[in-house]
């Protein structure tokens, strides 16, 4: 009886939670969209299952766990406030009291209570001057791994990690030192939104592509207050900020993966220079920590400041004196291979790089332009020489869209040329078809720019009246919109809503089912029409048409008893 007492207390007390609540409830329990419960005491009966109860109690944070161990072993209801949260997860009843699987659930997980919390360290100073250049550095890198992406997606494999090819592409680049480190970049980035998933690859996403041209403190106040939203809720104190990170690790007691989690969270902090090595927080993180706004004031006297000047050499290289300004830097590296990363970096420009940023939409003129006004020494002859040359080469095919005709036309007023791409079987895809001095084809434009350039010829695209246009080849994540869980659950509930009007009505008819099923001996109530009241110990036999069926033992007779007159059912011992 007290399985089934349970199952009736908590469809009574499931009727009573919001929507939104209950599909919260759901989502946590990993509750199918297709489950065919019929009302609330189907959903009662499949939340109180062991395997059910088992997912729930990893989500309690140390306060909901110890109110319910001390619940199950002491008997003692929580307070009101964590006793409305347990009762939200479908654990206790209204009153307080754990259902009986859940006590059985919790003497299982912890025999002997909980382990005491870590007990947080004395607060010490931070080590600012280290703590900020981690800051510094895993910026820069962050920023490398975000442009390395834009350049070509980061392929995942079946458990949603980097795989082992593009660790090594990210430690080639210097984006990342180790794999490890490459690991903890990507993971900040997609926690935090600037990498998006497509299910196979990590793409950057529209915030991540305006993050790179954000100056350096405000990239970092930005992912400051973004890990700190991100944190596990576990982990969060009742002001907003963070309990000790020292604590977390215990943070979810019944969970066997805290630990591992809790380290995982706390290396993120660290390389963001939220944290120092021993875990005290710096005095710009102090804000986030309490709830409040990182100080950025706090941390850029200790940053080397950024420069918006370099020196162009005869050399076909540039040296920024300092960190260039992120929205510089991420031009200048679309002209020139960076070859060196530090507080001066270098970079190199050559045909190939010079192409590729006429390839993405730059001119001679735009070239000259954005290198003179950055430059400390003007713009060298070399440096001139190559873009004038690159410039003039690549404007010798032209891509452009016919509205009129839906075609797209390839021309070029180099014959030899016209005739190598009307041949080439790398071209193959897009279908290129001569037409007198011109090629046509049904692909569109961006498609045929970007196959003519893969093929290496000096393809530029241009708009309707001859000027060049820009053709944004990188890929961005889809925008994320993960749908809520009512969205989610919405008809399921409406379903288990829409079983349970009358509550003592369903709960009898399920009682009436389960001993039918079982051709359980019952002792049944029944209401006589002058209003006294008559017990029948039947062998139920059939339940239909509004009407219970069962062998009276007693008269050796069948009866059938409308359930409109039924007041209640009880097993027989």
């Amino acid at each position: 009886m007290a399985e089934t007492s349970d199952q009736r207390a908590l469809a009574v007390s499931l009727s009573a939670l919001g929507d939104e609540v209950l599909a919260r409830l759901l989502a946590d329990r990993h509750v199918s969209v297709s489950a065919t419960w019929r009302d609330m005491f189907d959903a009662a009966d499949a939340l109180l299952d062991p395997a059910s109860i088992v997912r729930a109690l990893p989500l309690l944070n140390r306060a909901e766990a110890q109110a319910l161990v001390a619940a199950v072993f002491d008997g003692v209801p929580a307070e009101d406030g964590i006793r409305d949260a347990l009762r939200r997860r479908a654990l206790v009843d209204d009153d307080g009291h754990p259902y009986a699987n859940v006590s059985a659930a919790v003497r299982d997980a912890a025999p002997d209570g909980l382990p005491d919390a870590p007990m947080a360290p004395p607060s010490g100073g931070a080590d600012t001057a280290s703590t900020a250049e981690a800051a510094f550095t895993t910026a820069a890198a962050l920023a490398d791994v975000l442009m390395l992406t834009l350049e070509a997606p980061l392929g995942r494999i079946g458990s949603g990690s980097l795989g082992a090819g593009e660790r090594r592409r990210l430690v080639e680049a210097g984006a990342a030192a180790s794999a490890e480190e490459a690991d903890l970049l990507v993971g900040m980035a997609a926690r935090t939104g600037l990498l998006g998933s497509t299910g196979r690859a990590w793409l950057v996403t529209a915030a991540g592509r305006s993050w790179l041209r954000l100056p350096t403190l405000e990239r970092w106040a930005s992912m400051a207050r973004a890990l700190s939203e991100a944190l596990p809720r576990a982990y969060r104190a009742p002001h907003g900020g963070w309990l000790p990170p020292s604590a977390w690790a215990g943070a979810t007691p019944f969970d066997p993966a805290g630990p591992e989690r809790a380290a995982r969270w706390t290396h993120r902090l660290r390389a963001w220079g939220l944290l120092d090595a021993d875990g005290a927080v710096p005095p710009w993180g102090r804000g986030l920590a309490e709830g409040a706004d990182a100080d950025i004031d706090e941390l850029r006297d200790l940053l080397p400041p950024e420069v918006d000047r370099v020196y162009l050499q005869n050399d076909l290289t540039a040296i920024a004196p300092g960190p260039l300004a992120p929205h510089l830097d991420v031009r200048l590296r679309s002209m020139a291979a960076r070859e060196s990363r530090a507080q001066a970096s270098s970079y190199r420009f050559s045909a190939a790089t010079i192409g590729a940023a006429i390839t993405g939409g730059e001119t001679a003129d735009s070239l000259r332009d954005f290198l003179t006004g950055i430059s400390l020494t003007g713009l060298p002859q070399p440096l001139a020489y190559v873009i004038e040359r690159t410039s003039a080469e690549h404007g010798r095919v032209r891509v452009t869209a016919d509205a009129a005709s839906g075609l797209t036309t390839v021309r070029t007023d180099d014959e030899t040329l016209l005739r190598a791409m009307e041949v080439d079987t790398a071209l193959r895809s897009v279908a290129l078809t001569r037409s007198d001095d011109e090629l046509l084809t049904h692909v569109s434009a961006d498609v045929v720019f970007w196959a003519l350039s893969d093929a290496r010829y000096p393809a530029v695209a241009v708009d309707p009246d001859g000027r060049p246009r820009t053709v944004e080849r990188a890929r961005l994540a889809p925008a994320a919109t993960p749908e809520e869980p009512l969205e989610v659950y919405g008809p399921l509930i409406d379903r288990l809503r829409s079983g349970g009007e009358d509550s003592d009505a369903a709960w009898l008819e399920r009682e009436l089912d389960q001993a039918v099923r079982a051709r359980a001996v019952v002792d049944v109530t029944v209401r006589l029409p002058d209003g006294s009241a008559r017990v029948f110990r039947l062998e139920a036999t059939g339940l239909g048409g509004g009407r219970l069926r069962g062998r009276d033992r007693a008269a050796d007779v069948e009866r059938t008893l409308p359930l409109s007159h039924i007041d209640s059912v009880s097993p027989v011992a």
